[in-house]
């Protein structure tokens, strides 16, 4: 049986990291954040697809993919977490566990990044632990997928009996 696939998709400027803001994202870069991820998924059983892309449409079209497909999401969307309710919506239309991830702490930061639009349709956030974060949110995450498979192998013996 194939592990289960978490799409861990990360929204615009990210592509900079290591470089971008040095102060406040650290010196890693993404090729860091996704070594960190296999490593993490490996360890727990999962598959990823890992993704960037800076444009919000890819990234939605990225999410509705994830609809028969992956079992969980977990997704920097970066700036479109205050600004995009279109991907709000492909997030709740897909019916996945989602799990947001923030390097940084966006509540420490402008008063424009406090709200995000992606935390309604967020089954977690974590946000302000840097790229351990996303670690953090792939072990949330398989946890959550064991408690939803013991969740339906009682529902089957239930029926059963």
């Amino acid at each position: 049986m194939a592990p289960p696939l978490i799409a861990v998709l990360n929204g615009p400027n990210l592509n900079l990291l290591g470089t971008r803001e040095p102060e406040k994202y650290g010196t890693a870069t993404l090729d860091d954040v996704e070594a960190l991820c296999a490593e993490a998924a490996e360890e727990l059983g999962l598959a990823i697809d890992f993704r960037q892309t800076n444009s919000e449409g890819e990234l939605i079209t990225w999410v509705q993919e994830c609809r028969g497909r992956a079992e969980g999401i977990v997704i920097n969307p970066a700036g479109y977490s205050h600004t995009s309710v279109a991907l709000m919506d492909a997030l709740l239309a897909v019916g996945l566990p989602v799990i947001e991830v923030h390097i940084t702490n966006i509540h420490r930061r402008e008063e424009f990044r406090h709200h995000s639009y992606v935390s309604r349709a967020a089954t977690g956030v974590i946000a302000g632990l840097g790229i351990g974060g996303y670690a953090l949110a792939l072990r949330a995450m398989a946890g959550m997928l064991e408690a939803l498979a013991a969740a339906e192998d009682d529902s089957t013996q239930d029926e059963d009996a």
